[in-house]
C-alpha cells in the first residue's frame, strides 16, 4: 500500500468515529447522579444533555416501563427534528475508554437505518454488509443511535402502548423496537462489540414477569471508565465486577456456540455465509473482560 492509500485509509477511518458523526447526545434520567457519566462523554468529544423526567401527580400509577417509554419519547421529539443521527444513553450506562473514537456502527449515508445499539442485550445477528456493519436485533435501550426517521416512527409506538397495554401496565416495548422499525422499512444494526456496560442493578419489574432482571455487555470493545453502580460500594468492588464480566462474556460465548446470537437458519439462508460466520467469531476472540 502507498502513502496515499495509507493516509486515505486513516483519514476514513478517522472521519468515521462516534463523535464526529453524531448530532446530539442525551442521557436519559429521573433522580439518578450523572455527573460522572457527564464528565465522561464530554471528555471523549461529546457534549451531553440530561433529560430529567419531571413527576406528574397523573404518573403515580403508571407502570415504570412506560414511565422509561415517555423519557425516551421525549428524545425521539427532538430526535425526529435533528439532521444527524441522535445519541442516547441511560443514566446507568458505563462507557469504555476512548468511547469517542469508536467507529460508527452503521454507514451514515445509508437512508434506511433505524437505530445502531451500541450497547447490546439478547442481540442477534442478521447479515453484514461488505463494509462490515452488522444489521441484527437487540432489546435494551442502555445506549442507542436513533436516526431522524426511526425517531419519528418510534413516536407511534409510544402512542401505541398507550392505548395498549396502558400506561398502567407493564410492557416490554424496548424488546420490539426492531420489529416496529423494520415493518416500516428501516433496518437496525448492533455494533460489533459493545461500547460500554449497562452498570445498573437487577430490574425487578423484568423479575416479576419472569424476564432476567440482570443483564451485561457480553464483550467490550475497552476498559470501562468507571466503576459501575452494581460494584460499587460493595465489598470487594473490583473483584464484584471481574465476576459480572466474566460471567458475562461466558455467556456470550455461550449464546455464540448455542447459535443463539447467529442462528443456524438465518446462516444457511446467507448468500456470504462466511461473512456472518467471520463477524459473529471474531468479536469474542478477545481476552478482556
Amino acid at each position: 500500500m502507498n502513502t496515499e492509500q495509507t493516509n486515505s485509509t486513516i483519514e476514513s477511518k478517522t472521519a468515521n468515529r462516534l463523535s464526529d458523526r453524531l448530532g446530539q447526545t442525551f442521557i436519559i434520567a429521573y433522580k439518578e447522579d450523572t455527573e460522572e457519566l457527564e464528565s465522561t462523554l464530554k471528555k471523549e468529544g461529546l457534549d451531553p444533555l440530561v433529560m430529567r423526567q419531571q413527576h406528574q401527580p397523573e404518573y403515580k400509577d403508571y407502570s415504570p416501563s412506560y414511565l422509561c417509554l415517555l423519557n425516551h419519547r421525549s428524545v425521539w421529539e427532538i430526535a425526529k427534528n435533528e439532521t444527524k443521527p441522535t445519541l442516547i444513553v441511560e443514566a446507568d450506562f458505563v462507557p469504555v475508554i476512548g468511547f469517542g473514537k469508536l467507529p460508527f456502527p452503521f454507514n451514515i449515508n445509508q437512508s434506511d437505518v433505524g437505530v445502531g445499539w451500541i450497547y447490546t442485550c439478547a442481540s442477534q445477528l442478521y447479515s453484514v454488509t461488505p463494509e462490515g456493519y452488522g444489521e441484527g436485533f437487540s432489546v435494551s435501550t442502555v445506549a442507542y443511535i436513533v436516526t431522524p426517521k426511526a425517531a419519528e416512527k418510534l413516536l407511534e409506538l409510544e402512542a401505541q402502548k398507550k392505548e395498549n397495554p396502558g400506561p398502567k401496565n407493564y410492557s416490554s416495548w424496548d424488546s420490539e423496537l426492531d420489529n416496529f422499525l423494520r415493518d416500516r422499512g428501516l433496518r437496525n444494526y448492533i455494533a460489533f462489540r459493545n461500547y460500554g456496560e449497562h452498570g445498573g442493578k437487577p430490574n425487578l419489574e423484568h423479575h416479576e414477569r419472569g424476564l432476567s432482571k440482570v443483564h451485561r455487555a457480553d464483550v467490550l470493545y475497552g476498559k470501562l471508565a468507571f466503576m459501575p453502580l452494581y460494584a460499587e460500594g460493595e465489598k470487594n468492588s473490583h473483584l464484584q465486577l471481574l465476576w459480572a464480566r466474566f460471567y458475562a462474556r461466558l455467556k456470550g460465548i455461550g449464546r455464540l456456540l448455542l447459535g443463539k446470537f447467529l442462528r443456524v437458519y438465518v446462516l444457511k439462508g446467507s448468500s456470504y455465509p462466511a461473512r456472518l460466520l467471520s463477524f459473529a467469531i471474531r468479536r469474542q476472540l478477545t481476552m478482556r473482560l
